[in-house]
């Protein structure tokens, strides 16, 4: 049986941006997000974490650093009650100089898709919800709903109809109101088993 998930982005969304940070001890939750996705879980939603990290490509840090911050974020959250079902990051550099992009660096859908393959989730009933345009064109090109933090951080704003936010909201409080209103109070709870992935 499908089941609905909530995609969230990282950097900006749910922990405060600090770029090409691999350092725990710097991880800090955004206002509300932890509150938020303890709401949305309760509802019986699927949690999942997408993010784009290409300082490994870049070289600014190691595999292995990303997987020790992954993980410290992961346990941030269970110790708060918030089981996430995957952890998805994508490690390629952005498309320049001739190179052809990747189909999972946002905004591709590729992490969604691939998310939605290995655990059952029906994007039609699922919800992406980051702070720039690529996450929205992330999620509407996997067949989510969308909602974007209006938190500043969106730069070029290149709009398309893919690019249109179905919501804008000032927090991941709000996004999950918004998510739970829309959806009448939430999904059937569903067991979801933790796992660590990546593209």
């Amino acid at each position: 049986m499908t089941r609905a998930a909530v995609f969230v982005d990282k950097d900006g969304t749910l922990i405060e941006n600090v770029p090409y940070n691999v350092d725990p001890a710097l991880l800090a939750f955004t206002r509300g997000a932890v509150e938020a996705l303890q709401r949305l879980a309760r509802a019986g939603y699927a949690l999942f974490v997408v993010t784009n990290q290409p300082g490994v490509a870049l070289g600014l840090f190691d595999r292995a650093a990303l997987d020790r911050l992954l993980q410290a974020l992961r346990t941030l959250l269970n110790e708060r009650g918030v089981e996430l079902a995957g952890l998805y990051a994508c490690t390629h550099r952005p498309a320049s100089h001739g190179l052809a992009p990747c189909t999972c660096r946002k905004p591709a859908p590729g992490m969604l898709q691939r998310a939605a393959d290995e655990h059952d989730i029906d994007l039609g009933r699922s919800w992406m919800v980051g702070d720039i345009l690529d996450d929205v064109e992330a999620g509407r090109r996997a067949g989510c709903r969308t909602v974007m933090l209006d938190v500043g951080h969106e730069t070029e704003w290149r709009l398309s109809d893919q690019r249109l936010p179905h919501f804008g909201v000032a927090d991941l409080a709000e996004a999950a109101d918004v998510i739970l209103s829309e959806d009448g109070g939430g999904a059937p709870i569903q067991p979801v088993k933790a796992v660590h992935d990546e593209c």
